[in-house]
């Protein structure tokens, strides 16, 4: 079993590793899934993020609706698991975020969202203070239990912090970043330095570069943006990078996971898996952390640093 660790300043007790649905479920023999996600549950997994990655003009996506019947068919009881959901600035409008909540619950087939992460914040014009009333109100209604936010700077996390004590409502409970033995520079940065010391947990995610530093340096599906434009230099590092993970007897999927672990402030590691052999390989980098050491590994992914000087602390 992994261990179990608090998700910030909420009542909310995850995983040390996360399951995501991005490009996962919809790849996947349907049997083949409800196996992995019941075995992952039965791991000690209980976090699991399951956006609507859908917006105006792109093709349909299903991965939530699989979710929500991958449960049933695995016989996992809603206490068991903890809903991470996804919700979109871009869709913000006068009625604030419970009508694309609503959606989103009805296609996972769920009454509320555990956690609710706020995507990247790409306007500056949003007004904050309404976002932050308007999560609350949700909170009261019992639609959701805590909330977060992806990919946001660390000087907007301290004003979402500020707005929240002084409407005497909850404020975020976690920043969900781009963590990885490359990418750096904003969850180990100063600036954030102030937000973990306020109980804000960090939800580390895209920890193996769309799995580049899992070996696969030509990936053909969709992965996440690339800050800095280092991606090409990340992927000239993964042989060396490799090559440490083998002198400790262990994948480079599973060195790349054991160090996002080894920040003091991550509660959780969000990944994706496609088969249960991936998922238990992964899990399995928690036994890296507890035979060398957290700073053990910090000290030998030193190098492969990419981010450093290049991409701003503050964050987006």
């Amino acid at each position: 079993m992994i261990p179990q660790r608090r998700l910030g300043a909420s009542d909310l007790t995850c995983g040390v590793f996360a399951l995501g649905s991005w490009h996962t479920y919809d790849r996947m023999d349907f049997g083949d899934a409800v196996a992995m996600v019941r075995a992952a549950v039965d791991a000690g997994v209980n976090l699991f993020d399951v956006g609507v990655y859908q917006g105006p003009g792109m093709p349909p996506v299903f991965t939530d609706v699989l979710f929500s019947a991958i449960v049933r068919a695995a016989g996992i009881r809603r206490d068991e698991w903890l809903l991470s959901s996804k919700l979109w600035l871009e869709g913000y409008g006068d009625a604030g975020f419970r009508p694309q909540l609503e959606n989103a619950l009805f296609r996972v087939g769920a009454d509320h969202a555990d956690l609710v992460v706020l995507g990247d914040l790409r306007d500056s014009a949003v007004d904050l203070r309404t976002v932050v009333l308007d999560l609350a109100g949700l909170a009261e209604a019992g639609l959701i239990r805590a909330w977060g936010v992806n990919n946001w700077s660390a000087t907007t996390v301290q004003r979402l912090l500020d707005l929240a004590r002084e409407e005497g409502v909850p404020g975020p409970v976690t920043a969900q970043l781009k963590y990885s033995v490359a990418r750096r520079s904003i969850p180990d940065g100063e600036p954030f330095a102030h937000v973990w010391d306020q109980g804000v947990a960090l939800e580390a995610s895209d920890a193996l570069e769309g799995g580049i530093l899992a070996g696969k340096v030509n990936p053909t599906r969709q992965i996440g943006r690339d800050p800095g434009d280092i991606r090409d230099a990340i992927v000239a590092q993964v042989p060396a990078f490799t090559a440490v993970a083998s002198s400790l007897d262990a994948s480079p999927a599973q060195l790349a996971l054991a160090f996002t672990l080894t920040h003091p402030a991550t509660a959780t590691t969000l990944f994706g898996a496609t088969s249960l052999d991936q998922l238990n390989a992964n899990l399995a980098a928690w036994d890296l952390i507890e035979r060398v050491g957290a700073d053990r590994l910090r000290e030998l992914t030193a190098p492969f640093w990419t981010d450093r000087g290049i991409v701003d602390p503050e964050g987006p």
